[in-house]
């Protein structure tokens, strides 16, 4: 004797779980592994790389799928792909208690490398180990969120250590030289250009080329100031993208 599964129930396995509460009821997505956090960061866009099948489920693992009465009660909606997107966005990804360690772990790492890549002791101009960096970020009693990207997070754990004067800190800086015509505006421009960066090289106000040396982050200020005050008649070289002393830092 053939027995038939009810229509609204579909097995799967080896997925992925979006969770989301809604409206009092429970709403899941059966997605493929990573692809979810791919799809979040805007490296995947197509839904089928992402989800193993395009329903949304009241219980994934017993393969319950929500009725569309269901869908318009809690999401004002019955259209599947407006539903579906509101999940993705918004849901919680479940993970296995290893698999979340291990997820957890491997964003530590990423937080402490960037630092390590993007900072020096500014009295040395010397980069700090990995290590020195994680030993740092144990001392903040830094807690890695899993919802925010690595680089956010090493950009906050920079500015700890600075307020906090853990260690002496900062992001290594970035050499240009900066050419302009001669005129009348040429003091003008550099009088906007010289709070924002760290150094000049040549402190002849009336030079038309000198080199600088700036926090990365201001690259982009400096560069519309080049474009929009010199009218074309400027010019931005990048030097050295982070200038640093050969060797780690030591305590």
């Amino acid at each position: 004797m053939v027995i038939q599964q009810p229509s609204t129930q579909i097995k799967l396995t080896n997925v992925s779980i979006v969770r989301l509460r809604k409206g009092g009821k429970r709403f899941e997505l059966a997605c493929y592994k990573n692809k979810v956090m791919e799809w979040r960061s805007n490296v995947e866009s197509d839904l089928d790389e992402v989800l193993q099948i395009h329903s949304v489920f009241l219980n994934v693992s017993k393969g319950q799928v929500a009725s569309k009465s269901d869908l318009e009660k809690c999401f004002k909606t019955d259209e599947l792909e407006k539903v579906i997107l509101e999940i993705l966005k918004k849901g919680e990804l479940q993970v296995a208690e290893k698999e979340r360690s291990n997820q957890l772990e491997s964003m530590w790492k990423d937080i402490a490398n960037i630092v390590t890549d993007n900072c020096v002791n500014p009295q040395t101009k010397r980069p700090y180990t990995v290590t020195m960096i994680e030993k740092a970020m144990q001392d903040l009693h830094l807690s890695v969120n899993p919802k925010r990207s690595s680089k956010s997070q090493a950009l906050e754990v920079i500015k700890q250590l600075q307020e906090k004067q853990m260690l002496p800190i900062q992001r290594a800086q970035m050499r240009l030289r900066v050419t302009v015509s001669a005129g009348k505006d040429t003091k003008k421009l550099r009088e906007k250009i010289l709070p924002l960066v760290t150094s000049v090289e040549d402190e002849d106000f009336e030079s038309t080329e000198y080199e600088l040396a700036m926090d990365p982050g201001k690259y982009r200020i400096i560069q519309d100031i080049i474009q929009n005050e010199a009218k074309g008649k400027g010019q931005l070289e990048i030097m050295n993208l982070r200038e640093k002393e050969e060797g780690d830092e030591q305590f």
